[in-house]
């Protein structure tokens, strides 16, 4: 596995690259990119706009396609290093430091490539602030590298996030390499299928009501799969709950289980520090759950906490403290 260092910030990719970034769910390049084959399901992926770390996570699945791409090119040198300015004239400058050509128009060429997108929503960990753009530099494999796809000294880019300022859960990175080894990714492609449908039935049967803490508004609520693992590719009687969205996915990572003899919630020791999410601990579902669901929930368990459904768990807390 490999980590990498990826640029993604509005304006600053070549112009009309036509990339559709958004840094905490998705990334796209393309083969006219350095490196562009050697990213990985699988791999570290960090997020920066060329100042500082936005966020890390894992790459679950990459999406390979074709596109038409149009791109501008120096009239003066003739390599495509331009890029549009939004201020200062002349309007096109080329980034060839041997040129460094200004001018108000740019030529242009057409030309087929190959497109990647590659998705890493389910481990994402905002970063903002953790690492600044001169440490990010030095942590790369080439320091003096001005790729938008840059490797990272991946032992040394953990220890410099682990050992900052600003703690951050880096066990979801681990957590998320895991799951992805044991066939996540086919099943959350798989399950996708027909989830308006599934959600509205969830919200029929339990109401506007997060199975983790009670009542919350329709727009935070998701259905959440509890047999997602079992990469079937189907919608189960009994297989899905209400979650907030952030319980959902600490939910599908494994850092949140919930205890099938004792339908508790257990929580893993990284969220421990975290005391809106440490009170959950212990607390039971706030919704009855079926037979199905208990199934469900203790091949989660089985996979998450690997000692079977009937470890305990630390004395419960009051269910009137488990709101967050």
């Amino acid at each position: 596995m490999t980590a990498w260092l990826v640029l993604a910030k509005d304006g600053s990719k070549r112009l009309s690259e036509g990339y559709d970034d958004n840094p905490a769910t998705h990334y796209s390049w393309d083969d006219t990119v350095v490196n562009h084959a050697r990213l990985a399901v699988g791999d570290v992926i960090a997020l920066w706009d060329s100042v500082e770390l936005l966020g890390v996570s894992v790459i679950e699945d990459i999406a390979v396609g074709e596109a038409t791409k149009t791109t501008p090119y120096c009239l003066e040198c003739g390599k495509a290093d331009v890029a549009e300015r939004k201020k200062k004239l002349p309007r096109f400058v080329c980034w060839n430091q041997e040129c460094k050509h200004e001018d108000d128009k740019a030529g242009w060429k057409t030309k087929d490539v190959v497109t990647y997108r590659g998705r890493h929503e389910a481990g994402w960990i905002p970063a903002r602030g953790t690492l600044m753009a001169s440490q990010l530099r030095a942590l790369c494999v080439k320091q003096a590298s001005q790729n938008s796809l840059r490797e990272l000294r991946e032992d040394d880019f953990q220890h410099a996030l682990s050992h900052g300022g600003t703690p951050l859960p880096l066990r979801i990175l681990d957590t998320t390499r895991d799951v992805l080894a044991g066939g996540h990714t086919m099943a959350t492609i798989r399950v996708r299928k027909g989830q308006p449908a599934f959600r509205k039935h969830l919200l029929e049967v339990f109401g506007e009501v997060c199975a983790f803490t009670g009542p919350a508004p329709i727009q935070v609520l998701e259905a959440a799969h509890l047999y997602s693992y079992a990469a079937n590719g189907k919608h189960h009687k009994g297989g899905g709950l209400l979650l907030r969205r952030d319980l959902h996915r600490l939910f599908d990572l494994g850092l949140i289980a919930v205890n099938p003899k004792t339908k508790a919630l257990h929580l893993a020791d990284s969220l421990m520090k975290y005391p809106d999410y440490a009170k959950l601990h212990g607390v039971p579902l706030t919704v009855s759950v079926a037979a199905d669901h208990i199934k469900w929930l203790a091949k989660h368990w089985e996979m998450h906490r690997g000692d079977g459904p009937t470890a305990t768990i630390p004395e419960q807390t009051s269910h009137a403290e488990s709101a967050v």
